[in-house]
């Protein structure tokens, strides 16, 4: 019987963090579950609360924070100028260290080599790897 009140709260819990999505009411679901294991295996309700307690303080304080990370990372924007880091440049005119051009997205920027002895030709095909006010900083392909 009490394998099945720690089953029964262990879903309502995790049904619950649909809801919240702070993930904690999902980690104590996932304790009342392990604890609903326990019971389910004979062991005393002393030692189901402190499988509860365990599993909870452990997946509270060292799961949740893991998981979040890693659900957090892909969520990054990079808008305007960040968002062109990284691309890849289309040579218009000669690119050196006193100036030039390149196609990005379709937009004509002017440019400088990231190492001032690099020179770029026209067709060539470079990476943005900076844009300094209006310069988009460039470097070969690697």
């Amino acid at each position: 019987m009490v394998a099945l009140l720690w089953l029964i709260a262990g879903v309502v819990l995790v049904a619950a963090e649909v809801i919240s999505g702070e993930l904690v009411l999902l980690m104590l679901g996932v304790a009342a579950l392990g604890a609903a294991g326990a019971a389910a295996l004979g062991a005393p309700l002393a030692v189901d609360a402190a499988v509860f307690a365990a599993l909870s303080l452990g997946l509270v304080l060292v799961a949740r924070p893991a998981l979040k990370r890693r659900l957090m990372r892909g969520i990054e924007f990079r808008t305007n100028t960040e968002a062109l880091i990284g691309k890849k440049a289309f040579v218009e005119s000669t690119v050196n260290s006193t100036g030039g051009l390149v196609l990005i997205d379709g937009q004509s920027w002017s440019a400088r080599p990231l190492d001032e002895n690099e020179v770029h030709r026209a067709g060539e095909t470079v990476t943005v790897m900076d844009i300094s006010g209006a310069t988009a900083v460039v470097s070969g392909e690697l």
